[in-house]
């Protein structure tokens, strides 16, 4: 199960910092009953903590405010790692929203509930 680790108790400190707002856009209810996972919007903006921290990748990656996130394009909108993190955080985001990546501020204050110990990304192509 990728999100076991959805209630342990660094999910559970990640969540109590999930964002109020999401760029404008209001929480809303999930099918999951979890405190580690959260939505906003309709088409709805997931975050979801207890996932596999990431291993090494080529996908491209991004700090943003100091987190590093792996981003993976999917058929319907891009997912977001917090890459060097464990649990690790995923934020997907649908198509209908554009610049992807300027989302992800404000799961800040949710990352770094959990520390960077696992190193950082690089976007550095060889």
């Amino acid at each position: 199960m990728p999100f076991g680790a959805a209630d342990s108790p660094a999910c559970r400190a990640v969540a109590a910092h999930w964002p109020q707002t999401v760029g404008g856009l209001t929480p809303r209810v999930t099918a999951v009953q979890s405190a580690g996972v959260a939505a906003w919007g309709d088409p709805a903006i997931v975050a979801r903590c207890g996932k596999q921290p990431p291993g090494p990748t080529t996908d491209q990656c991004l700090d943003i405010n100091g987190v590093d996130w792996v981003a993976t394009e999917l058929d319907d909108g891009t997912m977001f790692t917090t890459y060097g993190r464990s649990p690790a955080i995923e934020v997907l985001v649908p198509d209908s929203y554009d610049t992807a990546p300027l989302w992800l501020p404000a799961f800040t204050g949710a990352a770094d509930q959990v520390e960077q110990t696992l190193g950082h990304c690089s976007s550095v192509t060889g």
